[in-house]
């Protein structure tokens, strides 16, 4: 029942009682009298509830309580005040908020002299225009103001070796991941109440190890070798993932090239200021008899790298939800990654220990058959054979 038909039953209910009904039925019901005597006004004609259930109403026009707001004409400017305070101030502050749920409002402003529920709070926050918003990545650090110029510049370099038939490739390495019986986001198809057991603490003694995934990714083909190392992602690791990928693939699909391109970030294992970098990319340019050319991207445009949406997202899709819970299982998933559009993968284990804090001497630098571009020489440069 409605209000209105709540509040007529109770009213007849009350008539047939006779003296004293409308208390004990109020009693028993918890309506108030003056509801119950409003029913049985209705009841007898003098307000008939037909009029309102003509015009489609359970109240009046203007019935039934007031908003808390319209009662407490200052519980939006304090709500207004709460929301927007900082932690400036008393550091121990019970107002240092970590998170504003509507709960902990409430819980304010009822010690603030302003009892409301946390629906209420809901409410009140839509009709001020505030809503519950994720953070938005949008604040970057100052561009570096060949940025635009670097990217043209590169795109140039990947459409005269593509159109030579020369490989391009796209390097870096995927965030580390630990192996062993750890949680990894993301749900799969189980049977109901059955779910993967896992570490409840991510702790690396817990597990195998920990996978270093550098994926070495040819643009045109859409085919990519990516090595999982288990030590340290050093410059000696990046390379050796690259003349992984040559032995494997490139040298068969590029048997006739003499050159290489390599599109690789600025920092990282293989980053532009990194010594090691250039004196190990020497020794594979002269192992496979090919020139090696780098255009970096720009400092903090690492997202822009094609192998990044191109391969990694990919990968991250494939094994979401499932622990890797040794290496095999690792290189077993990142190798049966495809795509619809054709991606292909391989993966290979690098069980190598690769060393940090290599030393790089100036003779072994001014050993390197080093040719600098003229456009940004510390981003694009050539290593010859």
């Amino acid at each position: 029942m409605n209000e209105a038909q709540a509040r007529l039953c109770v009213a007849q209910k009350a008539l047939e009682l006779g003296r004293g009904g409308i208390s004990h039925l109020s009693a028993l019901t918890g309506m108030s009298r003056p509801t119950i005597t409003k029913g049985i006004a209705e009841l007898k004609g003098q307000e008939p509830a037909a009029v309102l259930a003509a015009a489609g109403r359970v109240r009046s026009a203007g019935g039934g309580r007031k908003k808390v707001e319209q009662t407490d004409p200052r519980l939006l400017k304090e709500l207004q005040r709460i929301v927007e305070q900082t932690t400036a101030g008393d550091p121990m502050s019970a107002l240092k908020w970590t998170s504003k749920s509507t709960r902990a409002i409430a819980a304010e402003l009822s010690r603030r002299g302003h009892p409301v529920s946390q629906m209420t709070v809901a409410r009140c926050l839509h009709m001020l225009d505030y809503s519950l918003q994720a953070n938005r990545k949008t604040t970057e650090a100052a561009q570096h103001p060949d940025r635009d110029a670097q990217f043209r510049y590169l795109n140039r370099q990947v459409r005269a070796f593509a159109e030579a038939g020369d490989p391009v490739v796209s390097v870096d390495t995927k965030k580390k991941e630990l192996v062993g019986a750890f949680r990894n986001p993301g749900r799969t198809w189980r049977r109901k109440g059955e779910p993967e057991p896992v570490q409840v603490h991510d702790f690396p003694h817990l597990g195998e190890g920990k996978a270093i995934p550098y994926g070495t990714y040819d643009v045109m083909r859409d085919r990519a070798l990516v090595n999982v190392g288990i030590t340290h992602d050093t410059a000696e690791f990046a390379v050796e993932s690259i003349g992984q990928w040559w032995r494997v693939m490139g040298s068969r699909l590029y048997p006739d090239c003499r050159r290489l391109l390599i599109c690789a970030d600025a920092g990282g294992s293989n980053g532009y200021r990194l010594r090691a970098w250039k004196v190990h990319l020497q020794r594979l340019a002269s192992g496979i008899g090919r020139a090696i050319t780098v255009c970096h991207y720009p400092p903090g445009t690492s997202k822009w790298n094609k192998i990044e949406h191109r391969l990694f997202s990919h990968i991250s899709i494939h094994w979401r939800g499932q622990p890797l819970k040794t290496y095999e299982t690792v290189v077993n998933l990142i190798g049966t990654t495809s795509t619809s559009t054709g991606l292909k993968v391989k993966a290979l284990l690098d069980r190598r220990n690769y060393e940090t804090g290599e030393s790089i001497t100036d003779e072994q630098m001014k050993a390197l058959r080093l040719q600098v571009h003229k456009f940004h020489p510390d981003w694009n440069y050539t290593l010859l054979p």
